[in-house]
Order: C-alpha cells, then sequence, then structure tokens
C-alpha cells in the first residue's frame, strides 16, 4: 500500500498463499490521502476504529495511535503488520471492542463496519470522549455507505456530510456537537427465543452489537439447534464461532454433564455467547477469543459444533470454512464429531470428505443442509 508517508507491505492473518484478498482497500488509502492533502492535525490521542487488518495504524504508527477493533484475527494482522513493516508494537496501543476507551479523543478516524449496530454502539461508546474540537472522519467503500450509516454520525456525533466518491470510495466529515441528546445505547440487545428449537425453546438470548443477527434467530441456526446430538455427558464439547452462544448453551442444556468450550474472532460475540449462557445453563464453561481452534490442543474434543461464515467483510470465501474444518480434524479425539451447518449450495461435503475420508448427511431441506464428518482413529 502506498501512502503519502510511504509505501507499506501489509497482509491479512492468518496468511494464507491461496488468499488472494488484499490487507487493505480503496477507502484505506483516501483516507491516508486526504489526511496528507488536507494538513489535518494527527495531534493528540488518535483513535483508529474498525481498522480492518491494521493498515490505518500501520501508517500513522509515528502518531502513536490507539486501535479498537472487534476482530482477534484483525488485531493479530495489526501486530504482524507492524513487525512486517519496522514498526514498533509499542507504538501502537491496541484496545478491543470491549475495552474501556481513552477518556479525551482529538483525532476520530472510523473504518465504516459491515455492521451498523456495531457503529452505533462505539459511537455511543467514543462521544463523550469527543469533544468540539475533535477532528471526525470515517471512510468506506460508496457501497457499505448508506444513508442510515450518515444518520447515525448525525444523531450521535453532530452535523454530517460526505466527499465525492474516488475509486470506488467516500469519506464521512462529522463536526461534533457535544450539547446532542443522544439516548442510552441500546446495547446489548435481548430477546426471547422461539418454541419448537430444542432446549432453549422460549428461553432468553443476549447479543452485543456485531454478532450476526443480533435482533433474531437466524433461520441456519434455527435449522442447526432443532437436530443437535444429545445425551454427550462428560463429553468436551466445542461451539466453534460461537456467535451469541445459542448452539453451544443447548449443547449444554441436552447434555448436562458436557463441558463446552465457547469460541470465536469476535470479542463482541464472546461476551454475548457468556451472558447467554450463564442466563440459561451453569455447567462447566469456558469463553475463548481466538483464532479458531488453534490454541486447543490435539485430540482433545469430542465434539464441535459449527455454522462457519462465508464472508470475509465483504467478500465471499470459504477460507473460514477450510481452516475451520481443519481445525477441528486435529483437535478432535478419534472417533470425535464435527457437525456442521451450511446452506446447501456450499457444498461442505465434499470439503469434509477430503478432511475426514467421510461426511454424512445428518438432515436438510430445500436451504440447508447437516452433515456430520468422524475422525478415524488413523487420521492425524
Amino acid at each position: 500500500m502506498t501512502t503519502p508517508w510511504g509505501t507499506y507491505t501489509l497482509a491479512r492473518f492468518p496468511e494464507d498463499p491461496r488468499d488472494r484478498l488484499r490487507a487493505w482497500d480503496a477507502s484505506d488509502a483516501y483516507l491516508l490521502r486526504h489526511l496528507a492533502s488536507s494538513g489535518t492535525p494527527l495531534d493528540g490521542t488518535v483513535v483508529v476504529v474498525g481498522d480492518r487488518w491494521g493498515a490505518l495504524v500501520t501508517a500513522l504508527a509515528e502518531r502513536r495511535p490507539v486501535q479498537i477493533t472487534d476482530s482477534f484475527l484483525g488485531q493479530e494482522a495489526t501486530r504482524a503488520n507492524l513487525r512486517r513493516n519496522g514498526v514498533e508494537e509499542g507504538a501502537v496501543r491496541l484496545l478491543t471492542t470491549r475495552d474501556t476507551p481513552p477518556d479525551r479523543i482529538d483525532v476520530l478516524l472510523v473504518r465504516v463496519p459491515k455492521s451498523l449496530a456495531l457503529l452505533e454502539d462505539q459511537l455511543h461508546r467514543l462521544a463523550p470522549a469527543v469533544h468540539e474540537g475533535t477532528v471526525v472522519i470515517g471512510t468506506g467503500m460508496v457501497k457499505e455507505i448508506h444513508t442510515s450509516t450518515l444518520r447515525l454520525f448525525e444523531r450521535l456525533l453532530g452535523p454530517t456530510r460526505t466527499s465525492l466518491a474516488e475509486q470506488k470510495a467516500r469519506l464521512i466529515f462529522c463536526t461534533p456537537d457535544p450539547a446532542l441528546e443522544r439516548g442510552a445505547a441500546p446495547w446489548p440487545y435481548r430477546y426471547r427465543l422461539p418454541d419448537g428449537i430444542g432446549p432453549l425453546s422460549g428461553r432468553t438470548v443476549v447479543n452485543h452489537a456485531g454478532v450476526f443477527c443480533a435482533d433474531r434467530l437466524d433461520i441456519g441456526t434455527r435449522f442447526f439447534l432443532g437436530h443437535l446430538p444429545r445425551g454427550r455427558d462428560g463429553a468436551r464439547i466445542v461451539d466453534l464461532g460461537c456467535g451469541n452462544g445459542v448452539v453451544g448453551t443447548a449443547a449444554a442444556l441436552a447434555s448436562p454433564g458436557a463441558e463446552v468450550l465457547f469460541l470465536d474472532e469476535s470479542f463482541q460475540a464472546v461476551a454475548s455467547a457468556e451472558e447467554t449462557y450463564r442466563a440459561n445453563a451453569d455447567g462447566s464453561a469456558e469463553f475463548r477469543v481466538g483464532d479458531g481452534l488453534s490454541g486447543v490442543p490435539d485430540a482433545s474434543v469430542d465434539l464441535v459444533l459449527n455454522n462457519p461464515p462465508f464472508h470475509s467483510h465483504q467478500a465471499t470465501s470459504d477460507a473460514s470454512a477450510r481452516r475451520m474444518f481443519t481445525g477441528a480434524r486435529r483437535a478432535l479425539r478419534p472417533g470425535g464429531e464435527l457437525w456442521v451447518v451450511g446452506n446447501r449450495h456450499l457444498g461442505y461435503h465434499v470439503t469434509l470428505r477430503r478432511l475426514f475420508g467421510n461426511s454424512e448427511l445428518v438432515a436438510g431441506d430445500n436451504k440447508f443442509v447437516i452433515l456430520r464428518a468422524v475422525k478415524r482413529a488413523v487420521q492425524k
């Protein structure tokens, strides 16, 4: 990525030679060009929100910015990209969306997230630290910035306008008004689950902003909940890519003697999963933010439940699913099982047969399939 301050070599995390997606896009470059050409003062506390792979804070490292992200993978990418470009990691303060933000913000740079709810939550959290002199600039691709995006900036921070588009990217300029009446933040959001979905029927789910389908139960998960395995007392179960934790919580209720590990790369998701679990169950459970099953020992779990994502931000990709399936094969004990729900057209059965040597259809409808793969004793 070439910027007014130099050229930087950047990569996503984890690095995959088959992944042709860049670690930056035109909106990152547009924002950096604007900061340099406009002479925007980058003094005081500079906060960068939603920097997807660390491109912005790597370029701005001399200003010692604060990065706030919901993504463990994004945070790890930032660390790797700082090292890759010879920048001392301590030059950037790395915070998550669950951490307390700085008390005062003098420059606020926002990479617009895919989730409008996450943007709303973060602007609510950051608004008390913004003052009349704060420079507030957002950036995103044209397809990511909608009227609702601008209304959020306007309602929570102050008067807002947009730039002309360049290379299908656009900037958002906001003039802070500390006197705004914002009202209370709506997150986390709680709702009652429907009946007829197994052990969690009629129970409460908790969603922090940014979690997939935060205001309702998505149809794929609903289908999965109706077909989960039961009677796994004593088993170690992993809810991989747990989101709000409804799958792992349902598994815990169906097998009260099981130990459940909730894993996700989203800090918001793991917080949601823990609150959902605590509201409905009281067994043995662990909640961990990380890179899939990378921190789980080999041959240490009995059952992995997985509803894998097939998007990386705006790009469609099966890279996450492939890595989850590979990690499950490694972490499962011989005879252990991976249960996967996914859209029928994604063809996960092909990948599972290649990795496990087997794939069984547990249930299916015209949109979704639930597949079961068993780790054979000879697999490593």
